[in-house]
């Protein structure tokens, strides 16, 4: 099989794999091919954590299995070799006598981590490693960052008129209403980020400004768990997000009991960003989105707990208010959302 062509299947896994975006959670995404003669004979990704992998997927779809023995599996990140809540696939791969296995990215998880390369190569299948590695540990940015760094991937986002504000100062604001300032198609696409997210966090002073709601209202996904950060123990007993039936867990200085149990209330201490982060890692948190006020955004950006920063800015403007979050980093790109302009960038 020559090289290009590698890349070219590879690059199939990539794109089934991204089917699994946001409803994984706590595992990867991964896609899987199976090529007999230079032709795609199965395929299949990782639908859901609990749900067979990408490579069980990838070889149940094939139609004659005498042919597995001839053929060889893609795989965007190295086969499984622990028992979780499936088998490990390197025991189908052994069981149907696949010869060939290329990989594009070794599994940071250490329940895998080189092991499930190893007893392939032991059981005399042939191996082959790295292709298009940086594009699969983009699309596991979030896996990568959650195993390696110990903490969540985490996106901020924001919107800012065109003259830097991303809000009218509070005593200017209807009580309890959100000032928008980007437009539908740009809420619409915040709401689809959110369904690909573990989680969405703000800071208290938001859920007292705008009564937010949080969810995937404008897009058919699933709610992120919100996370709210009060030390203090403020956010209103009134509020949406004490209300609703969507799980959320607020982040305090003092245990308090909760009146409402779907809302978990829990201690930090120390109450910085350090013990939040140790609390996402042991709760498998690994994605955050993070949508909160200046003063929560300013805090990320200041200790560098980021990864990526996503900024709508619309051409209204405000004169005065509460300026954007601070920060230099070089912008990734640019794409036009109708009258809104949206800046990536990468920590």
């Amino acid at each position: 099989m020559s090289p290009t062509n590698d890349k070219l299947f590879m690059q199939r896994c990539l794109n089934l794999a991204e089917n699994g975006l946001g409803k994984t959670y706590p595992n990867p995404l991964v896609g899987s091919v199976i090529v007999h003669k230079n032709k795609i004979i199965g395929e299949g990704w990782h639908h859901q954590a609990g749900s067979p992998h990408a490579e069980i997927n990838a070889i149940k779809s094939v139609k004659d299995k005498s042919l597995l023995q001839y053929s060889t599996l893609y795989v965007n990140l190295e086969p499984c070799s622990h028992e979780g809540k499936t088998p490990p696939c390197v025991n189908a791969i052994k069981k149907h006598k696949i010869p060939k296995v290329v990989i594009s990215s070794i599994d940071p998880n250490p329940k895998v981590a080189g092991n499930g390369i190893r007893i392939l190569k032991d059981s005399g299948c042939e191996v082959k490693q790295s292709v298009l590695e940086e594009k699969s540990k983009f699309i596991n940015r979030r896996f990568f960052t959650y195993h390696q760094k110990k903490r969540p991937f985490v996106i901020l986002k924001w919107a800012q008129t065109v003259d830097n504000y991303i809000s009218p100062k509070h005593k200017e604001k209807s009580e309890n209403k959100i000032f928008w300032i980007s437009n539908d198609k740009s809420i619409q696409k915040t709401h689809k980020w959110r369904s690909e997210e573990s989680a969405i966090l703000i800071g208290v002073q938001t859920v007292i400004n705008d009564n937010p709601n949080l969810t995937t209202r404008k897009w058919a996904g699933k709610n992120p768990t919100r996370l709210i950060l009060d030390p203090n123990n403020r956010i209103p007993k009134n509020s949406n997000l004490y209300n609703d039936k969507h799980k959320t867990i607020l982040f305090n200085k003092k245990t308090i009991r909760s009146e409402n149990p779907l809302k978990n209330h829990v201690l930090l201490q120390p109450f910085n960003l350090k013990s939040f982060f140790n609390y996402c890692y042991e709760k498998e948190i690994q994605s955050i989105i993070v949508e909160g006020g200046r003063k929560t955004l300013q805090n990320f950006i200041d200790k560098g707990y980021w990864d990526e920063a996503r900024v709508f800015t619309s051409n209204k403007k405000l004169n005065q208010g509460i300026p954007s979050p601070k920060f230099v980093c070089e912008k990734i790109k640019s794409v036009s959302i109708l009258d809104d302009k949206l800046d990536y960038y990468f920590n």
